[in-house]
């Protein structure tokens, strides 16, 4: 720590990316602010090669969030509850009942435990290219989420964990067949174009819900015609946005909002000349360690953290169905350090079962010293030894995300190795 504390203070310029290595806690906002501390502490803010970047777990999570796809702001961060922004949203979409009132939502990790302990409340759920029933944690607490809905729509490309719980499943298109932009990490907006035909019935994600929509008496709402149709919408109504277009991005030139005309050059740099607070300051954050919701002990005496590999993505509900890939890491396995494994009496390749105050899972031991004394690790892509099983649905306060990275297990061995 030392050290890097001493490279990072002397370099002339230093950049933070993060992941869900530091996310993915009870803490993670606070993970997040204490990067922000160090950037404003060290002047890295504001120049070239400096910054603090999130590295989602997919590409155009930043686009997904500016649109928003999040339970408390419209696009571009307008919040739903500002009583302005909610008009300026009714008065363009003119729906002849107005929309849902000002008020916040839940977030998908809120809802399941609503559908959990509060029957009733949420009736419908429409999940698109999402598979919470591998993907959320404490999935035992997942399952009896979604089957206390009455009703579950699932829209996604192939028949994953979750489409078989549902009611009704909507094909979609996959990334390669259709046509959209992307907004990555650094606020950079990109052509995403089309390269192939869908197959059978697949539609276009907004295709679908056009169709339900005009089903529904609202065709008047929703005209689109073409992705370009829908961009040219939001630009109108999100101001970081304005002034972007298809003719724009076309060109070779990137464009990064904030970029609110179409003369804007756009942003590529946040923050050169002052901060967003009133005052043009940045603000510094006092942040407290706490541990994490559950730490090992007597019955459970190691941390089980949990992540992925380079050879599955996600719930697998694509790349489990490439012969190629599969091969590659045809089923999960857990982490074991060697002094760890030692002491459990279990060799490599041994069957274990691992078993947290959520569940039980049995899976394939990896004596590895890639993993740290105390700790074990497991990749959650795989149905066959979900890791999810096992994961603390404990929330970050703020942000509503999991802590995947830490909760304490118990691993037993029941197999030799064959």
């Amino acid at each position: 720590l030392k050290q890097a504390a001493e490279w990072f203070g002397k370099a002339e310029s230093a950049c933070i990316l993060y992941s869900m290595g530091i996310t993915q806690h009870t803490v993670g906002v606070d993970n997040v602010k204490s990067c922000a501390n160090i950037q404003m502490l060290t002047g890295n803010l504001g120049r070239p090669g400096c910054g603090v970047n999130a590295l989602r777990g997919q590409n155009n999570v930043q686009g997904a969030c500016d649109m928003g796809a999040l339970p408390v702001v419209f696009t571009a961060y307008q919040k739903v509850i500002d009583p302005a922004a909610h008009k300026k949203f009714a008065d363009a979409w003119g729906f002849p009942d107005g929309i849902a009132e000002g008020k916040n939502g839940y977030e998908v990790t809120t809802m399941m435990d609503v559908l959990a302990d509060k029957p009733g409340e949420l009736k419908c759920m429409y999940i698109m290219g999402e598979n919470p029933m591998i993907s959320d944690p404490d999935l035992h607490h997942v399952e009896k989420a979604l089957k206390n809905l009455e009703f579950l729509v699932v829209q996604d490309i192939f028949l994953n964990e979750t489409a078989e719980l549902a009611d009704v499943v909507l094909p979609a298109c996959c990334y390669a067949e259709k046509d959209g932009t992307q907004t990555s990490t650094e606020r950079r907006v990109q052509m995403w174009r089309k390269a192939v035909n869908p197959p059978g019935d697949a539609k276009l994600d907004w295709q679908i819900i056009a169709d339900i929509a005009a089903k529904m008496g609202y065709a008047k709402q929703f005209p689109w015609k073409s992705a370009e149709d829908i961009f040219t919408e939001m630009a109108k109504l999100t101001p970081s946005y304005a002034g972007m277009s298809y003719a724009r991005l076309n060109k070779p030139e990137a464009a990064h909002w904030p970029c609110p005309t179409a003369e804007h050059p756009g942003t590529p740099i946040l923050h050169k000349e002052k901060f967003s607070h009133p005052d043009g300051l940045g603000q510094f954050f006092a942040v407290e360690w706490k541990p994490p919701a559950e730490v090992p002990d007597a019955e459970y005496p190691f941390i089980l953290t949990t992540g992925r590999c380079i050879w599955q993505w996600h719930t697998g509900t694509m790349t489990r169905r490439s012969e190629s890939l599969e091969n590659e890491e045809p089923t999960g396995w857990i982490e074991i350090n060697p002094e760890d494994a030692k002491a459990l009496n279990v060799k490599d390749k041994e069957m274990v079962k691992a078993t947290t105050r959520r569940g039980t899972v049995n899976v394939p031991a990896r004596v590895t010293k890639d993993i740290m004394k105390g700790v074990m690790f497991m990749p959650f892509h795989y149905k066959e030894c979900a890791a999810n099983v096992l994961t603390n649905n404990a929330l970050d306060p703020i942000a509503k995300i999991p802590e995947f990275k830490a909760c304490a297990v118990k691993v037993e061995k029941i197999a030799e190795a064959k």
